[in-house]
């Protein structure tokens, strides 16, 4: 039974969440400051993290890169669920290394719905499920320690944009939209997923491994359909 960790500094929002989630067969623990939150990811290594952004002394956001630097804590699937729910809201909570952003008022069902999502793309692999190594070009993915090589450089991937850059890299040629990916990859059902979190995981893969995220060579835009990941020629 997977671990869920609830972080909200509302009594009683965090009451219904964890209510909820434990009715959909999830073992539940809900804490009400940045604090709480740390010392409980620490003690009890969560499976997933549902993490509001408005707390007093330690918001989400400081919560979240924290998480994200601790090496022991760092690939624990985080889903901000908050209130602050504009797009620069969102783009502020993936930089912090959220893996997923749902905006208060929510409906349980759907919030469900992107843990079960989340869960399944961070379970581990075994050997036999992928290739130990892939390549497109200059682009080396390793399976068994979620590194990306890009000539003379790596980096470490979460399991979220692990499998975002396997899909491309297996796929290279193929144009894929942010619904195609949103199903693809995470497994969310049709129309529950927001391509903002697309977007996202892409800005932060580029951050990664290209030369100038701003001028990608690597993970490629192509202009109202999608992103691809060019066969070299």
């Amino acid at each position: 039974m997977a671990q869920i960790l609830i972080v909200d500094d509302e009594p009683d929002v965090a009451k219904t969440i964890d209510r909820g989630l434990y009715r959909k067969g999830f073992q539940t623990i809900a804490v009400h400051s940045g604090v709480e939150a740390l010392k409980s990811a620490r003690r009890l290594r969560p499976d997933l993290i549902v993490l509001d952004i408005i707390m007093p002394n330690m918001d989400g956001l400081e919560v979240c890169r924290r998480l994200r630097s601790d090496p022991v804590l760092s690939d624990i699937p985080i889903l901000f669920l908050t209130a602050k729910g504009k797009i620069d809201d969102k783009i502020e909570g993936f930089k912090a290394g959220a893996d997923d952003y749902l905006a208060k008022p929510f409906h349980l069902e759907e919030l469900s719905l992107r843990v079960r999502a989340l869960l399944r793309r961070s379970m581990p692999r075994t050997v036999t499920e992928l290739p130990t190594s892939l390549q497109v070009g200059d682009l080396q993915l390793d399976s068994r320690t979620f590194e990306v090589r890009v000539k003379d450089r790596k980096a470490l991937l979460t399991p979220v944009e692990f499998d975002l850059l396997y899909h491309l890299m297996s796929n290279a040629g193929q144009v894929f939209s942010s619904e195609r990916l949103l199903q693809e990859v995470w497994d969310f059902p049709y129309d529950t997923g927001s391509p903002d979190l697309v977007r996202m995981h892409i800005r932060n893969l580029r951050a990664k491994v290209e030369p100038d995220p701003r001028q990608p060579v690597y993970i490629r835009t192509i202009s109202r359909h999608g992103y691809t990941i060019l066969k070299p020629e």
